[in-house]
């Protein structure tokens, strides 16, 4: 575990699973959106199984798309079928504060056996409820916390030591990558994971003096 990409492309999966760089994908309806993904659930399960044969056995994650707790249990099941790599997304809470989301997700790890990451989540406290609830990724959005004045090293820092105090289950994902300088950062304070665009990938892979010394490398090279 390390670097998940968050992507929906099917490019850019093969570019860096070629690499050997990623340990998982993340995804959500907005990632999916963005990336052109089109034709409802339909279109979603098909551009999520291509996915998640790519990548196989590395983890898959795919978000409900409703926050009603029956409709949350029965599409979280239903995606589940869709490969044995595949981890669902579901939120911390609804978007009024609803608190059904924590008894969906102990109900699926424990009664369905059905593998959650427990998402959208700001704080330590959150993430160290949603693994006593038995969820096995807890997703804290690093970036977000960041923007708000704090530093998420500090809750990611708290956040693994509980979690290896109790002997939790989960494993830390930290998402919401803003800054290249983040992935090493959170990886540093104890997390297990960290989310990471294609484009801060490459950012991550390419440095201007490597540039320029392997320029100088090449003209030299040529001169003989």
């Amino acid at each position: 575990m390390s670097i998940f990409l968050d992507t929906g492309k099917i490019s850019e999966v093969e570019r860096f699973m070629e690499m050997g760089i990623i340990r998982g994908v993340t995804t959500n309806p907005t990632i999916l959106l963005k990336d052109g993904v089109t034709g409802g659930m339909a279109g979603v399960r098909k551009q999520s199984i291509q996915i998640a044969k790519m990548i196989e056995p590395y983890p898959l994650s795919v978000e409900v798309t409703n926050n009603d707790p029956r409709g949350m249990l029965d599409q979280a099941r239903e995606f589940a079928q869709w490969a044995e790599n595949i981890v669902v997304k579901i939120t911390i809470h609804g978007p009024e504060g609803e608190l059904e989301n924590l008894e969906v997700v102990h109900r699926l790890e424990t009664e369905y056996d059905v593998r959650i990451n427990v998402t959208a989540m700001m704080s330590a406290q959150q993430c160290f409820l949603a693994a006593l609830a038995g969820a096995s990724y807890v997703s804290i959005f690093g970036g977000r916390v960041n923007n708000m004045g704090y530093n998420v090293c500090d809750e990611i820092i708290k956040l693994r030591n509980v979690l290896d105090q109790f002997e939790l289950k989960s494993k830390i994902i930290v998402a919401s990558t803003r800054e290249i300088l983040n992935v090493i950062e959170w990886l540093e304070a104890g997390g297990h994971i960290v989310t990471v665009l294609p484009a801060l990938l490459e950012g991550m892979v390419v440095h201007p003096y490597s540039k320029e010394t392997v320029k100088m490398f090449l003209d030299d090279a040529a001169r003989l």
